[in-house]
């Protein structure tokens, strides 16, 4: 589960060259692709759901989980990382935000197919459970609830869905790729609902103590396509006056995510040191570092791992430029335990910086490795 890395190529020097080189294509293409993009309708949070991250492990290192991904969880964070997985993989992870009022539930599986090709397929939800819908509970006409608004109260979810099936492929001892397919579903009780599309590719490279990664998220520009059911909402517009919401086609533009991370030896283990930054192309560039039009998010980890068994990790999920309150940082927490195959891990954040105002989040995940 803990993965040490693999013997380096005989020309380290040349493969970092093309991975540079592929860095720099990646980068220039989404840049030049998000300029047309924004004429058109742009979600700046689309598929924010999927931001958190998956896997106890990763956020507690504060997600920077890029370069160092080598397992079943690759499938989410960079498919490139899937050949690290040598047999059959599972793991499942509950999280708990915003004080238990989102619930966020992952299930992942990935399975070698050849010595150099790994599959994987990720399940998602994200949802907020029993919201009450009191619009029926409203006399419009007489503008004052109906005798007895309690029987005409009832409940609704709100809730996004994702599935993942992701392909990684080992090219020589240093360099692996890979590419994910995304289907994405949500929906707002029988209000509203909406179906997205989207790819995205993943670069990996190895050298010595040092690992680098790159992914870029929604390659191809996630279409997401909402429908709306007017019938349903017509109280909204009797209670509230408001104009009826309309469905119509969001663009979620690409994030290029790049990492890195450094292996060391220590007294008593092993220690591991990375670095993400994900560039981002939305406009969203409030309270985020940012270059022009471009938002900067990057994320700090490290890993303790004593005897090969049990982990403690630390890091930063979070480091924002807050408009009049100036830096602001997001730590994150976390443990985790190995027995032979398996592994439970347990990760916890939030408790610091802004988003402390609204509770504390509390992930953990399971993992086991089948025999061959």
């Amino acid at each position: 589960m803990w993965h040490t890395l693999p013997a380096i190529s005989l020309h380290p020097e040349d493969e970092l060259k093309a991975f540079l080189q592929h860095l720099l294509v990646a980068i220039v293409l989404v840049t030049a692709g998000a300029e047309d993009l924004h004429a058109q309708r742009v979600a700046k949070y689309g598929a924010d759901f999927l931001a958190g991250g998956v896997g106890a492990r990763a956020l507690g290192m504060g997600g920077a989980y890029i370069s160092v991904a080598d397992d079943v969880y690759a499938g989410f964070w960079n498919p490139a990382g899937l050949p690290g997985v040598s047999a059959r993989e599972v793991s499942y992870m509950h999280a708990e935000r915003f004080s238990g009022v989102v619930s966020f539930d992952y299930a992942g599986f990935a399975i070698p197919i050849s010595d150099q090709s790994v599959l994987g397929v990720t399940l998602i939800r994200s949802g907020v459970n029993d919201i009450k819908n009191t619009l029926d509970a409203w006399d419009s006409e007489r503008d004052q609830p109906i005798p007895d608004p309690e029987s005409a109260i009832t409940t609704f979810s709100a809730a996004d869905y994702a599935f993942l099936v992701a392909y990684g492929k080992q090219l020589n001892e240093s360099v692996s790729v890979g590419v994910t397919s995304k289907i994405i579903r949500r929906n707002i009780g029988d209000f509203a609902t909406a179906w997205g599309y989207s790819m995205d590719v993943g670069l990996r490279y190895l050298t010595g103590a040092w690992q680098m990664g790159l992914t870029v998220q929604d390659v191809t520009t996630m279409l997401q396509s909402w429908s709306v059911d007017s019938g349903r909402l017509l109280n909204i517009q009797d209670v509230f006056g408001d104009d009826l919401p309309e469905g119509g086609t969001e663009l979620v533009l690409p994030v290029v995510r790049l990492g890195a991370s450094r292996l060391f030896d220590v007294r008593p283990g092993t220690l591991r040191l990375a670095l993400d930054t994900d560039f981002a192309f939305d406009g969203a560039t409030a309270n985020h570092l940012s270059i022009g039009g471009m938002a900067l998010h990057p994320r700090l980890g490290a890993e303790l791992v004593v005897a090969d068994r049990v982990a403690f990790r630390a890091g930063f999920n979070r480091i924002q430029n807050v408009k009049d309150e100036g830096l602001d940082l997001t730590p994150s927490l976390g443990t985790g335990f190995r027995w032979g195959p398996a592994a439970i891990d347990y990760g916890f954040g939030d408790f610091a910086g802004l988003v402390s105002d609204l509770g504390y989040s509390h992930r953990i995940s399971a993992q086991y490795r089948f025999s061959d």
